[in-house]
């Protein structure tokens, strides 16, 4: 006749492969749950994350070339406008 130790550590036993086989298929869900949903949605956001930037980054280069072209055609206009908005900076951080 087995002992109550007996009985309760094959018990014990059994109830741990059970946790340990649900731990196993939990496991490969969310493995295939990650494969199959989150990497492709991570990845679709990368993409337009940097679809973005470099349109921004496009848009700020064209911008700096039309303000390098406008301060080759009128120079003395740009030297006008830079001190301007010098003043108005440093009149407003006097503040």
């Amino acid at each position: 006749m087995a002992s109550t130790y007996d009985t309760a550590r094959d018990a014990a036993r059994r109830y741990g492969d059970d946790a340990q086989s649900e731990i196993a298929a939990l496991r490969a869900k969310v493995e295939h749950l990650m494969s199959e949903r989150v990497t492709p949605a991570l990845s679709d956001a990368a993409s337009r994350a940097e679809a973005a930037a470099n349109a921004g980054y496009a848009q700020v280069r064209d911008g700096a070339e039309r303000v390098g072209e406008r301060v080759r055609e009128q120079p003395l206009a740009a030297l006008g406008i830079a001190a301007l908005a010098g003043f108005v900076l440093a009149s407003l951080l006097r503040r």
